[in-house]
C-alpha cells in the first residue's frame, strides 16, 4: 500500500473555481544547509513550481506560509523548546525559497510570531480560514515542509475549517526525527479525510 489515493489525480486540481494552493514554510532555514534543515527537502521546489505554473495559468489562488518567529521564541532551546533557532523574523533564513516561482499575487502569511505560543499551522491565530472561505475557495492543494509538522497541523486545521483536501505527496518531505514519523503523518492525514494524490 502506497499511502496515495489514485482515484484523485493531483492532475485534476487547482482547475476549479475555489481551487487554492497552499505552500507551508518553504524556508531558506528548512531547506537543506540551514538551521533546521528537512532531509531532501529542495526536492519539493521543482514540483511545487509545476503547481505555481498551473495555479497561474487557471487563475486558482496561491497562499505561502512562513514561521516568523521572535528571537526569544519559546520553540528555541534556549527557552526550552526543542529546535535550533530558526526562521527569525526579517532574516535570511526565514526567506521563502528564492527558487520558488511565486506569482505576484501570492498572499504570505506569518505564523508562530509571538515568543510565547508556537504555531505548526498556517491556520492558528492567522485568520487564514476565514479569508480563504471569503474569497470562496473550497479546495485546498497543499504542499510543503515538512510533513510530520507544519504540513501535518495545517493539514488538519483545514479539514476542520470544512476545507477539503488534498496533500501532494511529491511535494512534501519530512524531518522523521523518529523513523516513518511522514508516513505516520499521510496517514493521519488520510485519516482525517485528507486525500493524498501524486503527481
Amino acid at each position: 500500500m502506497t499511502g496515495t489515493d489514485t482515484a484523485d489525480p493531483a492532475s485534476r486540481l487547482l482547475e476549479e473555481p475555489g481551487d487554492a494552493l497552499l505552500l507551508v514554510d518553504v524556508q531558506r532555514d528548512f531547506l537543506p544547509g540551514g538551521a533546521l534543515g528537512v532531509p531532501d527537502g529542495d526536492a519539493v521546489i521543482a514540483p511545487l513550481n509545476q503547481y505555481l505554473a498551473r495555479a497561474q495559468r487557471t487563475g486558482a489562488a496561491v497562499i505561502a506560509s512562513r514561521d516568523w518567529h521572535p528571537r526569544d521564541h519559546c520553540s528555541f532551546r534556549a527557552q526550552g523548546g526543542p529546535w535550533p533557532p530558526h526562521c527569525v523574523a526579517g532574516t535570511p533564513g526565514a526567506e521563502l525559497s528564492p527558487a520558488l516561482r511565486l506569482p505576484a499575487q501570492t498572499r504570505v502569511v506569518d505564523k508562530a510570531t509571538r515568543s510565547e505560543r508556537d504555531a505548526y499551522s498556517a491556520f492558528q491565530d492567522t485568520g487564514l480560514a476565514q479569508a480563504l472561505k471569503a474569497q470562496g475557495i473550497r479546495r485546498l492543494a497543499v504542499g510543503g515542509l515538512a510533513t510530520d509538522y507544519c504540513v501535518l497541523r495545517s493539514v488538519l486545521d483545514a479539514i476542520s475549517a470544512g476545507f477539503e483536501v488534498f496533500v501532494l505527496e511529491d511535494a512534501i518531505r519530512a524531518v522523521d526525527v523518529n523513523p516513518s514519523d511522514g508516513d505516520k503523518a499521510k496517514e493521519q492525514m488520510r485519516r482525517a479525510g485528507a486525500r493524498v494524490v501524486a503527481g
